[in-house]
């Protein structure tokens, strides 16, 4: 590889690293008792749901609160740690109601970003 490709390489796993972290503190400042969705998380970065749902996936750090990410139906969606079980009791230990797999209230229960703070 040359010196000029293994540059662009480092570049682009430096701004990928702070592209996650950048994702891991939005999702830090959803309070306990709410929850947001890919969505909303996509809108704040300026990105396709779907990465976000991405970055979640390679998430390592458990003390991260992506449980409180949920799909814009209200459907509570996978989880890393433990798997949709793992969530539910997560959030339901917060007071959220849950039947089946869906946020009852979800309207309620949504915590919208600023987007001018971003």
């Amino acid at each position: 590889m040359k010196n000029k490709e293994i540059e662009d390489c480092e570049f682009s796993l430096i701004s990928s690293l702070k592209f996650m972290k950048e994702v891991y503190e939005i999702i830090k400042k959803i309070p306990k008792g709410k929850v947001t969705t890919y969505s909303e998380i996509a809108k704040v970065m300026g990105i396709h749901p779907r990465k976000v749902a991405k970055i979640l996936s390679k998430n390592k750090n458990p003390k991260i609160p992506c449980y409180r990410v949920v799909y814009s139906n209200g459907r509570v969606g996978g989880y890393k740690f433990g798997g949709k079980k793992e969530k539910i009791r997560k959030l339901r230990k917060e007071n959220i109601k849950i039947r089946g797999d869906k946020i009852v209230n979800f309207s309620e229960k949504l915590f919208r970003f600023n987007t001018n703070q971003y």
